[in-house]
């Protein structure tokens, strides 16, 4: 089984943010796989769908961000999966709008979804995907930047882009991670 975990913030509020792109590749599987995402007592929206002949969880932590460990590691431990069987979909302030990147681990790089899922799983080793979501203009606030939705132009941009890292998701769980790096970073 693989775990295919989007991360993101809960609640109509936050819908369409930059810090919600996560959750908008778990929709677009979901759609895509005609999967309903419910509530799970792991304190996620989950669903449940085989790609490629692979048993797959959608996920989407319930748990607000800088929580989002809290979600995995339950998910992880009522599952039993290994670090290596869990994808994590996330923004990234540091790659242009459109850009995609596929590592099978690192840091967590500044951002608090995967600071905290690192510390709750004890590594950074497990998968993870970033979609650019642009750099925060000079003199505004971090919080507010990844809080706030994408202008209008850039619009059909993102919807390319979140195609794509679904993509990229069922390259992963079909072949591998580096296949899926080798075809989809950049």
């Amino acid at each position: 089984m693989k775990l295919i975990v989007g991360l993101g913030n809960p609640g109509d509020k936050y819908a369409g943010t930059r810090h919600n792109i996560g959750f908008s590749v778990i929709v677009n599987l979901a759609d895509r796989y005609g999967v309903g995402m419910s509530e799970s007592k792991q304190k996620a929206a989950v669903g449940k769908c085989v790609i490629g002949g692979e048993k797959v969880l959608l996920a989407m932590p319930q748990t607000y961000m800088n929580l989002s460990g809290d979600s995995v590691r339950a998910l992880a431990d009522y599952y039993h999966l290994e670090a290596e069987e869990i994808l994590v979909v996330y923004d990234d302030i540091n790659l242009d709008v459109g850009k995609l990147r596929m590592r099978a681990g690192g840091s967590a790089g500044g951002h608090n979804g995967m600071k905290d899922i690192i510390a709750k799983l004890g590594t950074q080793d497990y998968p993870r995907l970033r979609l650019g979501v642009g750099a925060k203009p000079s003199g505004m606030d971090l919080a507010d930047y990844v809080l706030s939705r994408f202008p209008k132009e850039e619009l059909p941009l993102v919807r390319e882009t979140v195609d794509r890292a679904a993509d990229a998701v069922e390259c992963f769980i079909k072949e591998d991670v580096e296949t899926a790096m080798n075809r989809f970073n950049g």
